[in-house]
């Protein structure tokens, strides 16, 4: 006589809708091999920004990186925030040559911005999981340093204040939080060794820089954008990878806020990061569909010499 379990039904039943989730798992098996131990910096900015379930969904993916056995650290600029906020102070948004002309009054304000407001609300995201985020600036253990940078408009020299460019990184106080198991967010201001001024400096360009300093493999730049496009903007298609030669012959036709994304990420290929992403920051998780899934999404950059083959995505996901 068979005897029947009045459970057995629903048992194979929950076994079976659970089967999707197991394969999703074993999907990201390979990409979690690869990139064990590795070090990959974010750079975090636009719509991920401001948008509050966007804001949580990057919180989430970071951590999860962290608990994959990866090294995430955050860099973050605040546009939005600081033009906002200057105007709350009856202080003018000007740009000259894609950068923020930025007077004393406004260094001011971005500083209190960029280390008061977005970055510790982006900690306060991330601790959310548990005691992980510490929040740095460029200014602090002489992480970043800096000189004036002047912007050139029409081959002339103009000065636009308190931006800077960054000349040096200590990267001691980023690798002990590393090696502490925490996530760095880090601010992209940073002092001058040579007048002492604060200055404020590109995100993307700070990210890019960090990367190379950390020997990190991956530089992952957050955009408003699906990725870089071949012909825009008569075609709406996304270039998948291309190498560092590839991509400095784009430059030039590049939009404007594509430039500094852009040129950071040929920066970090140039000087040993393994491949640097540009993301659609508009897309929920896009970090970890672009890490842990064989299709990736966005743009990625590999150094001269890479096999690109467009048909398979492990060629650019090895380290």
């Amino acid at each position: 006589m068979t005897v029947h379990h009045p459970n057995a039904g629903q048992q194979s039943a929950r076994k079976h809708t659970a089967l999707p989730k197991a394969r999703i798992l074993i999907e990201a098996l390979p990409w979690l091999t690869r990139h064990h131990g590795k070090t990959v910096v974010i750079k975090f900015g636009g719509n991920a920004m401001v948008d509050d379930d966007l804001k949580a969904a990057f919180a989430q993916d970071v951590v999860f990186l962290r608990h994959a056995g990866l090294r995430p650290v955050v860099v973050h600029g605040g546009g939005p925030q600081i033009s906002a906020q200057l105007d709350r102070h009856g202080l003018v948004s000007e740009f000259k040559a894609g950068l923020r002309v930025t007077t004393d009054e406004a260094m001011d304000v971005v500083r209190m911005v960029l280390a008061g407001q977005v970055q510790r609300e982006l900690v306060g995201l991330l601790n959310r999981h548990g005691p992980l985020a510490v929040g740095m600036t460029g200014e602090d253990a002489h992480l970043m340093s800096a000189t004036k940078h002047f912007a050139e408009i029409e081959g002339e020299r103009v000065d636009i204040g308190r931006v800077g460019q960054i000349t040096e990184i200590d990267t001691g106080a980023v690798q002990a939080l590393l090696d502490d198991g925490r996530i760095p967010v880090v601010s992209s201001i940073a002092r001058s060794a040579d007048d002492g001024h604060v200055y404020n400096v590109n995100a993307d360009t700070a990210a890019a820089a960090l990367a190379v300093a950390l020997g990190a493999e991956t530089l992952m730049v957050l955009t408003d954008v699906e990725g870089l496009y071949a012909d825009w903007p008569d075609s709406d298609e996304v270039i998948s990878k291309l190498t560092a030669s590839q991509l400095e012959k784009l430059l030039p036709e590049l939009a404007s806020g594509m430039v500094p994304k852009m040129e950071g990420c040929l920066y970090a290929v140039r000087h040993g990061v393994t491949n640097a992403r540009v993301l659609d920051g508009r897309v929920q998780h896009s970090i970890l569909l672009e890490i842990f899934t064989d299709e990736g999404i966005g743009t990625m950059v590999l150094p001269d010499g890479a096999v690109i083959n467009e048909d398979d995505d492990t060629e650019g996901k090895q380290s």
